[in-house]
């Protein structure tokens, strides 16, 4: 074995099997490779200093989002808000109240591309959203609000807030890269 190269034991012996162990090269760590654990070092420590153990209600972070970054409520009679409204009403009543959509609950996709069979699955999922949507408050309660924040003409982020679940989704656009990865942070 050549100088420096390593060390191996065999452990073992005629009566049971072989085990092999191969140690490293020893203690010497790259220089750059020491400096990386530096930079991940400190950039650890920054993000422990921002972490706070204190949790905050939706109801805090709506008015965070209001106050930091003027986060306006978008209207309740919009075509958007409708729709996000509607699909987060029906995935929430089939995660939680699944009895109330019957046998429209769990529909099977075709198995294979027959276009009659794929019309009629979605048909089906048409029904079943129909039928989720007609479901009272009373029965299923839902409290959903969207939150509009424009960063600049065409860039904006949409922040989904349901209390009485207690759900929190959200969605950002912008044509830049630059504005993009601000506003993944903002979201994160």
């Amino acid at each position: 074995m050549g100088k420096g190269t390593g060390s191996i034991s065999i452990i073992g012996g005629a009566d049971g099997p072989t085990s092999i162990f191969i140690a490293g090269k020893g203690s010497k760590v790259k220089l750059t490779t020491r400096i990386q654990n530096y930079f991940r070092k400190i950039k650890r420590n920054r993000i422990k200093k921002r972490i706070t153990a204190n949790h905050h209600t939706l109801e805090e972070v709506v008015e965070w989002l209001k106050r930091e970054y003027g986060a306006v409520e978008v209207s309740q009679q919009s075509h958007n808000y409708l729709e996000q409204r509607n699909s987060l009403k029906t995935s929430l009543i089939m995660r939680h109240r699944p009895d109330l959509l019957g046998e429209l609950m769990d529909l099977e996709p075709p198995e294979r591309e027959d276009v009659e069979a794929l019309k009629v699955f979605g048909e089906q999922i048409y029904e079943r959203n129909r039928m989720a949507e007609e479901i009272a408050d009373d029965i299923f309660p839902i409290d959903f609000h969207i939150y509009e924040i424009k960063w600049a003409e065409n860039d904006r982020m949409r922040i989904g807030v349901e209390t009485v679940w207690q759900v929190l989704v959200g969605s950002f656009s912008s044509r830049e890269k630059k504005i993009m990865k601000q506003l993944r942070k903002l979201y994160k």
